[in-house]
């Protein structure tokens, strides 16, 4: 006898009934019984935290995995999936200091690295309840009676051994990397955590002029919405492919070199401005400049302070001139380092602490912290520095 289906039907209900048999015959454990001495399959998946509520990126993730794992299993493979948890890193640490008004490092220092190990600990898994009612509503199979946590010492451990054998097998290599970095924290973040608490802020952006040794009479012109990183500047860069012209400011005598697509970046009309001569970036490779700062004038003798060109530089916004700070951007190391202004293994100057204040290098804001300095100089869309 057929059984009829109804005109109507509540996918959900339908979803529980089917959730609802599978808790009473244990079907989960009874595959993984099943499998038990077949091929081992592993699957590594990288865990959550539970200091936060589960999103559609996790809804989306868990349903991709639990694919992978069931097919898996029903292609004749025994597949231990079992659910973990994050519970290091800044997600952690921030819902600490958010809580109990912790500001830096020295703040931690005065509670005790015991104490604050021992409050991280107290929320790591907040949310475990909320995680698993929804992991087993999305009709995911995972074990979470058998769970792993990160802050386990064997976790931890193992982690290290792993490490240990790819340094044996000399499959480790230092390098130098631009990465995203936490002044109050004083510590480098991941992409993810750079992303917790992000924030529109309006910083001020500045034209600077950089005089040409060979007719100082004659600046390249350049835009940053980063003026803290100008001490730090090495190098500037064109695009070799776009046209740049040398223009005198009517207004104040000047005469700036830019990329043609950019005039109006610096000048409302064309009465504002007299075009003197046209050129391809490509003529301004080499041609060197002098310094803005005297704090790192030395670098010169290496190579710094000179034009190079890169396709990176568009002609979408700024001046068609870049400065580069090799430190604080992962376009001005590549660049640098392609143009050996910087060596391989070598870590490019960083006048600034972790805290992301200063450092004496740079006597003249020595202490001072580099967002405090670049507000000083105010926001402008036309303010030439000289």
């Amino acid at each position: 006898m057929v059984e009829r289906v109804p005109e109507s039907i509540s996918f959900p209900s339908e979803e529980e009934k089917v959730l609802q048999f599978w808790n009473e015959k244990d079907c989960f454990r009874e595959c993984i019984k099943q499998s038990k001495n077949k091929p081992r399959y592993t699957f590594y998946d990288g865990p959550p935290f539970a200091t936060g509520l589960p999103h559609y990126g996790h809804i989306l993730a868990g349903t991709i995995k639990d694919i992978v794992t069931r097919f898996a299993h029903q292609s004749g493979f025994h597949v231990e999936r079992r659910f973990g948890w994050d519970c290091h890193g800044l997600p952690v640490e921030y819902e600490i200091d958010k809580s109990l008004g912790i500001k830096g490092p020295d703040d931690v220092a005065k509670m005790g690295i015991a104490e604050y190990n021992k409050q991280c600990r107290g929320i790591v898994m907040r949310y475990a309840n909320e995680w698993e009612i929804s992991v087993r509503r999305m009709g995911r199979w995972i074990d979470f009676e058998n769970d792993y946590k990160t802050l386990y010492p064997w976790f931890m451990e193992t982690v290290w051994w792993v490490f240990k054998q790819l340094y044996d097998k000399g499959l480790v290599y230092r390098g130098v990397k631009v990465m995203p970095f936490s002044t109050a924290c004083n510590t480098p973040l991941s992409n993810f955590e750079s992303h917790q608490n992000y924030k529109d802020v309006q910083d001020p952006s500045v034209i600077v002029n950089f005089p040409l040794l060979e007719d100082e009479s004659v600046s390249l012109i350049a835009w940053t919405t980063t003026p803290w990183t100008l001490p730090s500047n090495l190098a500037l860069c064109v695009n070799a492919e776009f046209q740049y012209v040398k223009v005198k400011d009517n207004a104040n005598e000047k005469t700036y070199i830019m990329m043609e697509a950019r005039l109006g970046a610096l000048f409302k009309t064309e009465e504002e401005y007299t075009l003197l001569d046209k050129f391809p970036g490509k003529a301004l490779k080499g041609k060197k400049y002098k310094p803005l700062f005297p704090y790192f004038a030395k670098c010169g003798e290496s190579g710094a302070f000179k034009v190079v060109t890169d396709n990176y530089v568009r002609e979408e916004e700024g001046t068609g001139v870049v400065h580069q700070a090799p430190y604080f951007g992962a376009d001005d190391f590549r660049v640098c380092m392609e143009y050996k202004i910087i060596q391989r293994d070598q870590v490019p100057i960083c006048p600034v602490d972790a805290s992301g204040c200063f450092t004496a290098e740079v006597v003249d804001f020595a202490g001072q912290y580099v967002k405090h300095v670049s507000c000083t100089v105010g926001p402008a869309t036309k303010t030439v520095i000289n």
